[in-house]
C-alpha cells in the first residue's frame, strides 16, 4: 500500500479538482462532510445496539469500525485540503496530545 498521507493527498487533490468552490469554501464543505460521517458512525452504533425502533439491529460492530475509518479519513482529507504539510500538522498535534496525556505516572 502507498503511504497513508500520499493516498490522503491524492484524495484531496481529486476532490479539489472536481470542486466548483475555492479556498475556504472547500474547507467548509469538507467540514460538513466530516460532520456527516460522524453522524453515520453514530447511526451504525445505534444499529449495532439494536436501539433504532424502526430498524432494530441494522448494523454490526464491523460497520461501526468502517464508519469510524471514514471519519478519520475525512478528517485527514480536511487537513490536506487546507494546505501546508498535513502530515507534519497531524504529527505535531499528536505529539502534543501524547505529551499532555501520556506522561508517566498519570492514571
Amino acid at each position: 500500500m502507498d503511504d497513508t498521507w500520499d493516498i490522503i493527498n491524492s484524495l484531496a487533490a481529486k476532490l479539489d479538482s472536481r470542486s466548483n468552490q475555492q479556498g475556504e469554501q472547500r474547507w467548509l464543505i469538507q467540514i460538513v462532510k466530516l460532520q456527516e460521517e460522524v453522524g453515520e458512525v453514530a447511526e451504525a452504533a445505534i444499529g449495532a445496539l439494536g436501539e433504532n425502533p424502526r430498524k432494530g439491529y441494522s448494523h454490526s460492530w464491523d460497520d461501526v469500525r468502517a464508519e469510524a475509518c471514514d471519519v478519520i479519513t475525512t478528517g485527514m482529507v480536511l487537513l490536506a485540503r487546507m494546505g501546508g504539510d498535513p502530515r507534519r500538522t497531524f504529527e505535531e498535534h499528536l505529539g502534543r496530545l501524547a505529551a499532555r496525556d501520556l506522561r508517566p505516572g498519570q492514571g
